[in-house]
């Protein structure tokens, strides 16, 4: 064989390698252009993503510099959202506000699904004594109010981010955990697993390469859901002031001081913040069932 025929002996090898990538890829275009739904639950993800990136380097205002010459001014063509009481531009503080809720939405939801997931797929495959200290730890977490946990966590720990996530993280364990394991105890005997485990794979190639890919759709909804009620979970300890401390930006703080002034007619204060929470829970509930369709293998037969 001569040196001239590798690149193309090459090249069918590595595009075979690319294929099911660019299949993944094509089918994603397919399904957002096919379901107008879909698509818009993908433009507002992408939207408050750039927020997230982007936002805050972008914003006309300080969204910490206050001004109290411009206190509560309606909206307007200089404050798009209008002022709260310390003359801080409401929309700068929107935005900005994004970047830290999304931080807590993600990380909590990447959080619990490495450790609900994992631990509940284990509980379904293995059954005996791992389903039991799993089914147990779900179990007493469900017996207390989650809310009412998740305030008990922050305040025991301190009200940072970090054990706001690590709250949300634990409350959300056996939602994780119980689905993950139904699933596997459904496929553990499945034929495709019995034809992995007769050619001589390991139990952890099988949890990785034939169970997990099955159960990921069905684990993508409920992380897209997990990550709506991650936002309102941080809101709403915010809200009682459990949360992430003032001045920092973020939309439960933001409706609970704007609060206040509604009854005496400065409803924007509250409005947008409020808003724009309800648009992001909306968004990430809409894109479960995109998310599903994208990664059922089912649907890209």
């Amino acid at each position: 064989m001569s040196a001239s025929t590798i690149p193309d002996a090459a090249a069918p090898a590595g595009s075979q390698r690319l294929a099911p990538i660019k299949s993944l890829f094509s089918h994603a275009r397919y399904i957002v252009g096919d379901n107008p739904v879909t698509g818009l639950s993908f433009g507002l993800f992408m939207l408050f993503l750039v927020c997230a990136l982007i936002g805050p380097y972008l914003v006309p205002h300080d969204p910490l510099a206050s001004d109290t010459m411009a206190a509560l001014q309606r909206p307007s063509l200089r404050h798009l959202f209008g002022t709260d009481q310390l003359g801080r531009d409401i929309f700068s503080r929107v935005i900005v506000a994004t970047r830290l809720d999304m931080t807590i939405a993600i990380s909590s939801v990447a959080l619990v699904f490495v450790l609900g997931g994992l631990a509940g797929i284990a509980a379904g495959f293995y059954g005996g004594w791992t389903d039991r200290i799993v089914g147990r730890i779900g179990d007493t977490i469900m017996a207390f109010p989650l809310f009412v946990l998740a305030m008990g966590i922050v305040a025991a720990l301190g009200n940072t981010v970090t054990n706001i996530v690590i709250a949300t993280a634990i409350i959300n364990f056996p939602l994780y955990a119980r689905l993950a394991r139904a699933e596997a105890n459904v496929r553990r005997e499945a034929g495709f697993v019995q034809a992995a485990r007769l050619t001589g794979n390991s139990d952890a190639r099988i949890l990785l390469t034939q169970i997990m890919p099955n159960i990921l759709p069905i684990m993508m909804v409920q992380m897209s859901l997990t990550m709506g009620y991650a936002i309102l979970n941080a809101a709403g300890l915010s809200f009682i002031g459990l949360g992430v401390r003032p001045p920092t930006p973020e939309w439960g703080i933001m409706v609970a001081e704007g609060s206040a002034f509604i009854v005496s007619g400065e409803w924007w204060i509250a409005l947008f913040p409020g808003l724009t929470l309800m648009l992001a829970v909306f968004c990430f509930n809409l894109l479960g069932d995109g998310l599903r369709d994208i990664v059922d293998p089912l649907r890209r037969t």
